[in-house]
């Protein structure tokens, strides 16, 4: 900016800050009795032994299943009639994160699907039977491998 002098003076600006608030999350990560594309099919009680070890705060929220960078926090994670409830919050603590809740927000992001590994599993035809599961992760996914896992915003 010019002085009455011509001479020239920068005016200091405080860098902005935008933080945008956690985002609340709930659905179904998985559906008992549902074959997924892979012709997996999780029955009912699979993941009460690996729930009764870690609890939610043991499993992570991921994007995509990129381990690197979780981009939230599960805070409840419980089997019911239908399948795995999981209920958490998306926080804006990474690129990554304020990306995923940003997608989410604009419903470009609202699948789920699970990292796990099998415990115990039977065939059956063509399917594969899951009965006892290590639930290591819950991601947010583009396209989930079980077309029915998805959540929204609460």
């Amino acid at each position: 900016m010019s002085g009455e002098s011509g001479v020239v003076t920068r005016q200091k600006h405080s860098p902005v800050t935008i933080h945008h608030s956690p985002l609340e999350i709930e659905g179904y990560a998985s559906l008992w009795g549902v074959a997924d594309l892979n012709g997996d099919v999780v029955q009912a009680g699979a993941f009460a032994d690996s729930l009764a070890k870690t609890g939610a705060s043991g499993v992570r929220m991921l994007n995509q299943h990129d381990a690197r960078a979780p981009v939230g926090v599960w805070e409840q994670i419980v089997e019911d009639a239908r399948g795995l409830f999981v209920r958490g919050r998306i926080e804006d603590w990474s690129a990554e994160a304020r990306f995923a809740g940003a997608l989410s927000r604009a419903g470009a992001l609202d699948g789920l699907s699970i990292g796990y590994r099998t415990a115990r599993a039977r065939r059956q035809g063509r399917l594969r039977v899951l009965s006892a599961v290590e639930l290591w992760e819950v991601s947010l996914v583009t396209f989930p491998m079980l077309p029915g896992a998805r959540f929204s915003s609460v």
